[in-house]
């Protein structure tokens, strides 16, 4: 009988010890699925504010024609500044002056390359730097190429040409460079005493940019003409049609406009902010700054407004007809969700062992604590909001990069999390 009531006493403390320790589990596992605790990382984010608008680009032109008939040959890039007098194209009589030309030109970079061999001791430190242009000349003209700017592949091109011949030579030793150079300067002499009658020069009658795109809006879209016209005249501004030969055009002075057609509150309230950019669709790389320069007058409750520039105008000189944004307004901050942020009365201890109240902030996981970062809101959007730190103390600073608590079950600073 001893044995037997032994036997259920352990029977009964086993069964107690099981049930306490699936009571144990149960709650645990109702904890964990009831746990409202989540958190996000916080991370820096910017936000910019703007408005579409489709318009064109609008600059003071100078279109160059010649009606004297020849072969034409320009001598300038897009957008390279030419000076009053500077040449812009070479006219030829026939065909057989144009190769002429070819010719020399050929002649004299094969002369400036081996003159660059023989100013230089070619040493080993020489055709490094050359190995050096060679490979920069290579990666300048993938990026052309990539970019669609064939003109400029165009030309690094014939640089690179010009670098991989003097890379040749410096391998040359120097042998039979000056008997070569004699020779070469000899046949280019004799080409130009040939060439001096069969040419004609094309100069710059005022100081400016060269474009080679004649559009036939050079005499329409003025900056003086566009001030003054309404959204239905802008509209209908047609393109002229001229038989005349155009060599290209001047773009004089060194600012550019952006006329775009806007409602008129938006007008207005762009009017009143007090830094702008312009970020074209197409063509351009970077944001380029701009001012307002003038509203148009009212047609329907909108108005031409204008936007006036002056920098990169080289790279806006193939630009007309373009989509934008104009962009008034730029946050940056701390990301967060919404939910993260709120407003209560906390309590915070600082290094110096002070406790100080502060109302809006956030809570972050540090360590095995809560600890509440007080914030100031820089920019509410769908969801989130930008924030920035309105802490003294470096540990109640918020950061990127931190893991910050969306919602939880009775927080307060210092809470312990389990």
């Amino acid at each position: 009988m001893k044995r037997v009531k032994q036997s259920f006493s352990t029977r009964m403390l086993m069964l107690a010890l099981f049930l306490g320790v699936l009571a144990y589990f149960g709650v645990q596992a109702v904890r964990y699925i009831d746990d409202p605790l989540t958190t996000t990382l916080a991370y820096p984010y910017q936000v910019e504010t703007g408005l579409e608008l489709s318009g064109w680009v609008v600059r003071q032109e100078r279109v160059l024609e010649d009606e004297s008939g020849g072969l034409l040959r320009v001598e300038r890039g897009e957008g390279e500044r030419v000076g009053v007098g500077g040449t812009i194209a070479a006219v030829y009589s026939d065909q057989a002056s144009l190769e002429r030309q070819t010719e020399i030109d050929t002649l004299n970079s094969r002369i400036e390359q081996l003159q660059y061999a023989q100013s230089l001791a070619l040493e080993a430190e020489t055709t490094r730097k050359l190995d050096s242009q060679i490979s920069q000349s290579i990666l300048r003209y993938r990026s052309h190429l990539v970019a669609d700017r064939l003109y400029d592949a165009n030309e690094e091109a014939s640089q690179l040409r010009a670098l991989v011949t003097k890379r040749d030579y410096s391998d040359a030793g120097g042998m039979d460079i000056n008997a070569q150079l004699q020779a070469l300067q000899q046949q280019a002499q004799a080409l130009q005493s040939q060439a001096a009658y069969s040419v004609r020069r094309i100069t710059a009658p005022v100081a400016g940019l060269y474009s080679g795109i004649v559009d036939g809006y050079e005499a329409a879209l003025t900056p003086e003409a566009v001030k003054e016209m309404t959204p239905a005249q802008l509209g209908a501004v047609t393109p002229a049609d001229s038989g005349a030969a155009r060599v290209g055009k001047l773009i004089t002075g060194r600012e550019w406009y952006y006329a775009a057609v806007m409602d008129v509150d938006d007008a207005e309230f762009i009017q009143r902010q007090h830094s702008l950019s312009l970020r074209f669709s197409k063509g351009v790389d970077q944001d380029l700054p701009v001012t307002l320069d003038s509203l148009g007058p009212q047609e329907n409750g909108r108005v031409v407004a204008l936007f006036r520039s002056s920098a990169y105008l080289q790279e806006v000189t193939l630009l007309r007809q373009q989509r934008a944004q104009v962009l008034y307004s730029v946050s940056e901050g701390i990301r967060v969700p919404k939910e993260a942020v709120r407003a209560e009365r906390a309590y915070l201890t600082e290094e110096n062992g002070l406790v100080s109240e502060s109302g809006t902030g956030v809570y972050c996981v540090v360590g095995l604590m809560a600890r509440f970062k007080p914030v100031e809101i820089i920019y509410s959007g769908d969801g989130f909001v930008l924030v920035r730190s309105t802490a003294e103390s470096n540990t109640l600073r918020l950061r990127s990069g931190e893991e910050v608590i969306v919602s939880a079950r009775g927080l307060f600073d210092g809470k312990i999390l389990q």
